[in-house]
């Protein structure tokens, strides 16, 4: 019997964003056949952004190595022990925009951004320049990653509960969805 319910986990996690105003468009589940890894897919956003412009994406990768270590450490211990805190997988939350004709200041959207983030929750801006055509102005295309971990000890514990990377994720959401208009030239 496995220690965790990773399944369990996403769906929990599925319900405890749609209490921190998003709205849960999409989930996926791969597996690796070769060294079978996951991967757990979920595409959101805020509530009221339903008809765009903004993207977000979580991504938990469930490593079978540090899975089975856990398990294994479970199985070692006393059963009104806690498990050690030392195994944890990754959580990825990705913002995406379309291109944007008036591309913001990279300097001062990470600044602001990194206020919002926090040292709990560092973020990553990214911008690329494309140009369709020679003749064409290039249109600048930003994305935002942040990365945390999930820790298997407080999720076998049921004490893993995500509110305060939700909260600032929906921060960095609603920051991002009031200058997308300036951005895309709509005013």
């Amino acid at each position: 019997m496995a220690a965790l319910d990773i399944a369990g986990f996403v769906a929990d996690l599925k319900d405890h964003a749609v209490d921190h105003n998003f709205h849960v468009h999409d989930e996926r589940h791969f597996v690796e056949t070769y060294s079978l890894r996951q991967a757990w897919e979920v595409d959101l956003h805020p509530d009221d952004a339903c008809g765009g412009p903004l993207d977000l994406h979580l991504s938990l990768e469930v490593d079978p190595r540090v899975l089975l270590s856990f398990e294994d450490k479970v199985l070692e211990i006393e059963e009104h022990e806690e498990p050690p805190d030392l195994y944890q997988f990754p959580l990825t939350f990705s913002w995406a925009l379309p291109p944007l004709p008036q591309g913001p200041d990279l300097l001062v959207l990470a600044t602001e951004l990194a206020g919002i983030g926090g040292t709990e929750f560092p973020l990553e801006i990214a911008a690329i320049d494309s140009t369709m055509n020679v003749i064409d102005a290039p249109e600048k295309t930003v994305s935002v990653l942040g990365r945390t971990e999930v820790s298997l000890s407080r999720v076998f514990m049921g004490q893993e509960s995500m509110c305060d990377m939700l909260d600032r994720a929906h921060a960095v959401s609603v920051y991002l969805l009031e200058r997308a208009p300036s951005w895309l030239g709509e005013y």
